[in-house]
């Protein structure tokens, strides 16, 4: 045994511990949230991006509508207009109005920052639009990426007349939705103003729609407005479901 000097000396030497009561830890145990589950503060509004094509204004109506519905539902919601392919020439005989600039043109690489679409377009014999079309023919990345697969969809729309497209519009738009991997979500009856026959008005359980006549002179009804607003509101309660689910919140 070393003397009680020295033993002393070499106590002396060693650093103090420190005692801390398991109740003064910053976290506690108990408190601790499960791995990979965010908290209520940490959930994000969805985003619905509202995409549209209009040549005399019917359409961009609706999707004021559309969007007052999906921000009602909970969503954000951006609208767009997609690229023109006619020339101004063709326009001006066509006595198409200036475009609204305010409204941003989409590229199809912002599509995936979207939680869900909504696209709007007038129809042309049945289907949808060039212009449309153009900016679906551009998403070819997004098929090979799968960066839309699973992102619900849905289609409003303008017809010259009741037989002009208001089904068929919406339909030529599902082979696009299907090759993407996109879920097609159609309005069904959840307006029973669709239903309304005592005025002539569009829209179908396919989506929201409008009837601007042979020369775009009728103008949308209020009718039609609120069927619109329906719309948004159902699709922005689909997307919220979808993404509760998603990131495990009900």
């Amino acid at each position: 045994m070393f003397p009680p000097q020295r033993a002393t000396q070499s106590n002396n030497n060693l650093p103090q511990r420190t005692f801390v009561r398991t109740s003064q830890l910053v976290e506690s145990h108990v408190d601790k949230k499960p791995p990979g589950r965010p908290t209520s503060n940490s959930i994000r509004r969805p985003v619905v991006f509202v995409i549209y094509y209009s040549m005399y204004g019917h359409v961009a109506k609706l999707a004021s509508s559309i969007r007052i519905g999906v921000e009602r539902a909970g969503c954000d919601c951006r609208i767009f207009q997609v690229a023109e392919t006619l020339s101004n020439d063709i326009l001006t005989k066509m006595h198409a109005p200036s475009k609204n600039i305010e409204i941003p043109i989409i590229t199809p690489s912002q599509l995936p920052e979207a939680d869900g679409v909504l696209f709007g377009m007038p129809t042309r014999f049945g289907t949808a639009p060039t212009q449309m079309k153009t900016f679906f023919d551009a998403c070819g990345a997004h098929w090979l990426s799968d960066a839309l697969n699973g992102k619900p969809a849905g289609v409003f729309f303008s017809t010259a007349t009741l037989g002009g497209g208001q089904e068929t519009t919406a339909l030529s738009c599902v082979p696009f939705f299907t090759h993407l991997g996109m879920i097609f979500v159609p309005l069904g009856y959840k307006n029973k103003s669709l239903m309304n026959l005592d005025e002539i008005h569009g829209g179908s359980p396919y989506g929201a729609g409008t009837l601007a006549g042979r020369q775009g002179e009728r103008q949308v009804s209020q009718l039609e407005l609120q069927i619109a607003e329906t719309q948004g509101i159902e699709f922005g309660k689909t997307v919220l479901k979808l993404i509760s689910t998603r990131t495990g919140h009900t």
